[in-house]
């Protein structure tokens, strides 16, 4: 089976990429060589000019024409879209079907799984110790986990950046193997980095990015290794509480959070489409493993983006960016900038989210869909996302394009 066939989250860039998403439940994707340049973008100003559209029923009325032909192309079974922008009023709808078993719609209060979205809470779990003092980002990863190749010299800051040049273990053909095998077993944080550390790391500590869960597995361990407690309960309660996501959690076994939609995959040994639902996201633990819905997605996309949980300096440093494949694209500590919307995309067998914030018109966008099966090698979250971004904001059009490799979550 190929390695692209776990794929968390592929995304990052729109998908793709960063297997950040981007990649078998969890893999990532490589967007480019050579020391990569850091920018911090300009503060977003409320007051900017930036064009949003008044969502009238006539542009309702496009949208739900964009997301119907994108639904036909791609055949997903069912996805909710939701715009919310100051002044301008809101855009929700769902569309086909949330159980293919039973015809159940698709509705916007469902649960399902988050996939590299997960990254996202991870990292500023890590980065809310940074800002206690209790860890700095350049400390070395090993000075609080053993047996880490180049471990002297991965910076936090490279692990969360993605260019540690660690092995993305999701890419692992044995680890696919057995995943496929028994998709409901469950995976210790350890196994996860043995089946990394087989491999040669592919470059030297910041000379590249290169999208991998294994960085999230290490930044997991560190934060539970700083806190002194389970990585699922420093964020629900040093995260979630605060943010006041009452409908995500980090699950500590397969069971799903009622009420939610089924997901469908064609990531299988068969290659066949089958319901994903309960499989056990313990594989992708820190970088992927994550339940929420889209009104907690919607909430967390502008806490996340707008860093309110966070010192702003701390901020500063997690929305510096490293280009990815094309100009006005960046990857920054566990977030990524695509054309001006700033969050991260989230794929894992049977789901894909895209919950990401548009400082410039104030304006948040949610994707969230029951499937993670690809189309022509583009991911479904992000051709949703062109087609919407296309529509209400086409000077900052987040692009539809396919992986530069596989990634994951």
């Amino acid at each position: 089976m190929k390695s692209t066939h776990i794929r968390l989250r592929r995304a990052c860039v729109a998908a793709a990429a960063v297997g950040v998403l981007v990649a078998p439940a969890v893999a990532g994707s490589a967007y480019g060589a050579g020391a990569p340049a850091l920018s911090a973008p300009a503060a977003p100003s409320p007051d900017t000019d930036t064009e949003f559209p008044q969502l009238t029923p006539a542009v309702a009325a496009q949208l739900d024409e964009a997301v119907r032909q994108v639904m036909s192309e791609t055949k997903v079974p069912g996805v909710t879209v939701g715009l919310w922008a100051p002044g301008k009023g809101s855009y929700l709808k769902s569309f086909g079907v949330a159980d293919k078993a039973t015809g159940a719609p698709m509705e916007a209060g469902l649960h399902v799984r988050i996939g590299s979205e997960t990254k996202t809470f991870t990292v500023t779990a890590l980065l809310q110790q940074v800002d206690k003092g209790k860890i700095g980002l350049d400390d070395p990863i090993g000075k609080y986990i053993s047996g880490v190749p180049n471990g002297d010299r991965i910076t936090l800051r490279q692990l969360a950046g993605m260019r540690s040049g660690l092995f993305n273990f999701s890419l692992d053909e044995d680890f696919i193997k057995k995943l496929q095998a028994d998709p409901e077993q469950s995976f210790a944080p350890q196994q996860l980095l043995d089946y990394s550390f087989e491999h040669p790391v592919q470059f030297e500590p910041g000379a590249e990015f290169d999208y991998s869960n294994t960085n999230l597995i290490l930044l997991g361990l560190v934060v539970e290794k700083v806190t002194g407690r389970p990585l699922h309960e420093v964020i629900k309660q040093d995260v979630l509480e605060p943010a006041g996501l009452r409908s995500t959690i980090f699950p500590t076994s397969a069971d799903m959070l009622d009420p939610y939609a089924h997901g469908y995959t064609d990531q299988t040994a068969s290659g066949k489409t089958e319901d994903s639902t309960h499989w056990n996201p313990s594989w992708a633990w820190a970088a992927g493993a994550m339940i929420s819905d889209l009104q907690d997605l919607r909430s967390w996309a502008r806490t996340l983006a707008t860093g309110t949980l966070l010192t702003p300096a701390t901020q500063a440093e997690r929305l510096k960016t490293t280009p990815m494949d094309i100009p006005g694209d960046g990857y920054g500590l566990g977030i990524f900038n695509i054309q001006g919307w700033i969050g991260h995309n989230g794929s894992i067998p049977g789901y894909e989210v895209l919950p990401v914030h548009l400082p410039e018109a104030q304006a948040t966008m949610v994707i969230v869909l029951n499937t993670d099966s690809q189309t022509d090698g583009q991911e479904p979250s992000t051709l949703f996302g062109e087609a919407v971004t296309s529509i209400v904001t086409p000077d900052h059009v987040y692009p539809g394009r396919k992986p530069l490799a596989p990634t994951s979550d």
